[in-house]
């Protein structure tokens, strides 16, 4: 019976060596397409350090301790938001409609919704590390980066739309849209950034819409008027 109980041993310490030897066995880090995956992560690494310098510089600071520790938050946030983004595709969220209007979801909603999960503790860092060093007009000024100046623009368009914009309701729409601003900066594009300007933009309108403003005649009129100056420009080219 020992005999037996011995073969048994060598046997089951043969296979559990030989288990443990095949699980150490490190995978093939070097093919092609490792390389090909390790030297894009690699440039694209570089693209958003070159970015978070060339935002920094911008605001002339003349400290280097105090440009070297934003850049790192700016850089360090940016690819938080490339890899996010990249490991969570809009396939990640099941095709479905949007309660709201009852449309199906569309590929852009998706990776919105995907990219909106990642943890706040993102947004929250990137901000902590810009306040540490920075005032509030240079914090926006850095977000303002981000957005490539959607505020401001935005801000223009309503103020065409609606020449007499009081000073109240240029207030509460600009409120809405540095919320949209800060809100943005953790998406990857500017068609998702654009989508949540969208979100706010809507909440202006609406806005205007109780205050006794009518947004889709003013609009309207806007783009009549623009389409007669147009026309007669074209006219008078002739």
């Amino acid at each position: 019976m020992k005999k037996y109980h011995l073969i048994y041993l060598v046997i089951f310490s043969a296979g559990l060596f030989s288990f443990d030897a095949r699980s150490q066995t490190p995978a093939n880090t070097n093919t092609p397409e490792v390389r090909e995956a390790k030297d894009r992560k690699a440039k694209s690494d570089a693209e958003q350090e070159k970015k978070a310098k060339e935002w920094v510089g911008s605001l002339h600071l003349n400290d280097k301790a105090k440009e070297d520790r934003l850049e790192e938050v700016i850089a360090n946030h940016l690819k938080t938001i490339r890899d996010w983004h990249n490991e969570h595709p809009f396939t990640t969220v099941p095709a479905g409609i949007n309660p709201l209007d009852g449309k199906p979801l569309s590929e852009l909603d998706r990776q919105v919704i995907a990219n909106s999960a990642m943890p706040k503790s993102v947004h929250e860092n990137l901000m902590a590390g810009l306040r540490k060093d920075l005032n509030e007009e240079q914090v926006e000024a850095i977000l303002d980066k981000y957005t490539i100046g959607k505020v401001d623009f935005t801000m223009k368009g309503y103020h065409a739309i609606v020449p007499d914009l009081t000073d109240e309701e240029e207030k509460t729409i600009r409120g809405f849209l540095e919320q949209a601003r800060e809100q943005a900066v953790d998406y990857k594009n500017m068609e998702q950034i654009s989508a949540i300007f969208e979100i706010y933009k809507t909440k202006a309108e609406q806005h205007l819409n109780s205050n006794g403003r009518n947004w889709r005649e003013l609009y309207k009129s806007y783009v009549k008027k623009a389409q007669a100056e147009k026309a007669a420009k074209e006219k008078s080219g002739e």
